[in-house]
């Protein structure tokens, strides 16, 4: 059964509290557990740098042939038999933001969307969902793609191999902002994408600290001797490399099969035909 909007709206209500709640994942083993099977239980979740921190070593004529990370959630669209465009992201409109569009939402594909409230969206073509990402991306909103327990949860659908999200996410109100707040045993499951690493040039960095103020989702950016530093906790979505002003912030590709991993390691868990 479907959720229905009083118990949407509860949730925004309660979206604030979301912080202390993950606290107490870090604090009493019990509720970890508890809040581990019930939300988080066989999830796995990547965060997609942006397309334009990709570097491109060789000129590309026709800019639909780059290989970027945008790639990974267009090809599930190309697979997928069921489309659902929310019509509001519940983070955003939960929050007030202001800095980016709340109608803006997430996009839900495989065969569980059909059971979603039609009051919460409506079921999209390939290309209108294509067209919708596209916007997401123009905003500067960060895509995160993958298999998600919450959303089956609040929304009441299943089964979960059938439901794959990508959350286009601003770094104000994405509810994953509550990852360092996270027992470990949880928060791994919400991951960089593989093959690809966020590395500061010391030499470069003026220590301007713009990069720590309110730009990483993770709080994986610190001031040490002067310089940035980023630790394990990044999560490449490539927002510090775009507010540096000297260049010293660099997104590199480790990998060149960044793209395949991850489409192959998210087929594995989802299913979207």
């Amino acid at each position: 059964m479907s959720t229905p909007i009083w118990f949407v709206n509860l949730i925004k209500h309660y979206f604030p509290d979301r912080f202390w709640i993950s606290d107490l994942t870090q604090k009493s083993p019990l509720f970890r557990k508890l809040i581990d099977k019930t939300l988080f239980d066989k999830d796995d979740v990547i965060f997609l740098p942006k397309d334009n921190l990709i570097p491109v070593h060789e000129p590309i004529a026709d800019e639909e042939n780059l290989v970027v990370p945008s790639n990974v959630v267009e090809h599930f669209v190309d697979q997928a038999g069921d489309l659902f465009l929310m019509d509001t992201c519940l983070c955003r409109t939960a929050d007030g933001c202001i800095d980016y569009p709340q109608d803006l939402g997430c996009l839900f594909m495989g065969e569980a969307v059909r059971k979603i409230n039609p009051k919460l969206g409506h079921m999209a073509t390939k290309e209108e969902a294509k067209a919708h990402l596209k916007k997401c991306r123009e905003a500067g909103l960060v895509h995160m793609i993958g298999r998600n327990k919450i959303d089956t949860m609040w929304m009441g659908v299943g089964p979960g191999h059938k439901l794959m999200t990508v959350c286009n996410c601003c770094p104000c109100c994405c509810l994953y902002k509550t990852l360092p707040n996270l027992d470990v045993t949880i928060s791994k499951k919400i991951s960089a994408m593989p093959g690809v690493r966020v590395k500061v040039n010391e030499e470069q960095c003026i220590g301007c600290e713009k990069c720590t103020d309110h730009v990483c989702f993770v709080d994986a950016i610190e001031m040490q001797d002067g310089h940035a530093v980023i630790t394990g906790e990044c999560r490449t979505c490539g927002n510090c490399v775009e507010v540096c002003p000297t260049g010293a912030i660099e997104l590199t590709v480790e990998d060149d099969t960044f793209i395949t991993q991850s489409i192959e390691r998210l087929a594995q868990i989802v299913d979207v035909s």
